[in-house]
This record gives C-alpha cells, sequence and structure tokens, in this order.
C-alpha cells in the first residue's frame, strides 16, 4: 500500500470516529489539529508550485511536513495521538529518499524514486491536511 493509500484510510477512519462519535475531539485536539495544517500547508504548497521545483527542494518539504506531524505527536494523547502516529508511520518512506547523487555508492539505504512517488507523497500530505482542517472544526 502507498503513502496515499494509506493516508486515505486514515483519514476515512477518523472522519468516521468523529461521525459516530467514537472520537470527541478535545478543544487540544482541535487547537493542535488546526497548526499541524498549518504547518503541512506550508511544507507542502499546491501541486503546480510542487512540480516547478527540483526534486530536492520537494524531498525536504516532505520531510518538513513529517517533522512537523512527529513534533505534535510528542503533545499529545489519546486518539489523537493514535491518529497522528498513524499519519507519520504513512509517511515515513520519504526518510530512506534521497535527491541528490550518491558519487561513491554509499548512501546508508537511501534510494532516489521516482518524480511520481514525490508526487503521491504530496498527495497524501494534502489529504492529511484536509482531514485536520476538518477535525479541527469538530
Amino acid at each position: 500500500m502507498g503513502m496515499r493509500e494509506a493516508v486515505e484510510e486514515l483519514a476515512e477512519e477518523a472522519e468516521w470516529q468523529i461521525r459516530e462519535r467514537k472520537w470527541v475531539p478535545s478543544a487540544n485536539d482541535r487547537t493542535v489539529a488546526a497548526s499541524v495544517a498549518a504547518d503541512l500547508c506550508a511544507a507542502v504548497g499546491t501541486p503546480q508550485s510542487q512540480r516547478e521545483l527540483p526534486a530536492v527542494t520537494r524531498l525536504g518539504h516532505l520531510r518538513e511536513a513529517l517533522a512537523a506531524v512527529a513534533i505534535a505527536l510528542a503533545r499529545v494523547h489519546g486518539p489523537m495521538a493514535w491518529f497522528l502516529g498513524a499519519a507519520a508511520t504513512a509517511l515515513t518512506p520519504v526518510l530512506r529518499w534521497r535527491a541528490v547523487p550518491a558519487p561513491h555508492g554509499h548512501t546508508f539505504g537511501a534510494v532516489s524514486p521516482p518524480l511520481r512517488q514525490y508526487t503521491e507523497a504530496e498527495e497524501a500530505v494534502r489529504r492529511l491536511q484536509d482531514t485536520l482542517t476538518r477535525l479541527a472544526t469538530a
């Protein structure tokens, strides 16, 4: 399963839990969700703006998005922590990516992904941002 599919399943589960009142986000959950959504928007802009950037910059933005999720995860507990933990897990493939050449062939296992994987990861971040924005007003 790719990042986009993993985040889609996660988002659908969160939306279902909120709709069915299995998860009633606290005021802190809503505040954290709004903050992370803003951070994700800042990290990964529009599809057009991202496509115009070099791969190394796109990768940096994706890592910033993952960092925003991980930092927020450290400040929450319960369902919000579980949600953000699953989101961070879904985005972890970007940690193995590299965007610069490896002249000596030693990359600590980092791989150079095709550009379509950057696009998929950015779409996953945008879907996560959308879910967090809705969660912030739940």
